[in-house]
């Protein structure tokens, strides 16, 4: 299966560290994608688990070059149906054959990565949840990427989300493992 993508969008939000240090700069890369499920009921998903490889590996290149200058260090993933599509849709898209070629690219990618998915109109706001992308430990990178798709999905596409963080959040001060300290050994520290 080939997925079809309508249209590419691309977020980018960069806010200065009020103490000095990087700023934090996060970034959503959306690919509007026609559903070819949309309408109908399809038991076996497979065919759009597999094809989301090829998927992954594109959106992993445009986010990684919408980061630039800074490294990836929090990641996360999402998803919106359109109302003739199913939430299972997104979900198939979202698996760990999407999630590998970004972990490839980032040059790591020990800790799995938060998602959100739903079903909804175009006009939609969906909250991207953001974790530490080798170990879930680091709280300071804790947060979220939002994305209003003013336009999107329509009712036959699917919408699929890649956030990046290069930082914690600005001020972060709730203890937990520090990013200079994580071993990114299995995921968690």
């Amino acid at each position: 299966m080939d997925l079809e993508v309508n249209r590419w969008l691309t977020f980018i939000d960069e806010r200065d560290d009020p103490e000095g240090g990087l700023p934090l700069r996060k970034v959503a890369v959306v690919a509007v994608l026609a559903n070819p499920y949309a309408g109908s009921y399809v038991a076996g998903l497979e065919p759009l688990i597999q094809a989301s490889a090829a998927l992954g590996e594109r959106m992993a290149e445009k986010a990684v070059e919408a980061m630039r200058p800074f490294e990836a260090r929090g990641y996360g993933k999402g998803g919106v149906v359109g109302l003739n599509g199913e939430q299972e849709h997104a979900n198939a898209l979202l698996t760990t054959t999407f999630a590998e070629p970004l972990r490839a690219r980032l040059g790591g990618g020990k800790a799995w990565i938060a998602s959100m998915t739903k079903r909804a109109a175009p006009g939609v706001d969906i909250d991207i949840p953001v974790a530490h992308k080798d170990a879930l430990y680091v709280r300071s990178l804790y947060d979220g990427v939002t994305v209003t798709l003013h336009d999107a999905p329509g009712p036959d596409e699917v919408a699929v989300i890649v956030a990046l963080t290069n930082r914690g959040r600005l001020r972060a001060r709730v203890g937990g493992l520090r990013p200079e300290d994580v071993k990114g050994a299995d995921g968690l520290v």
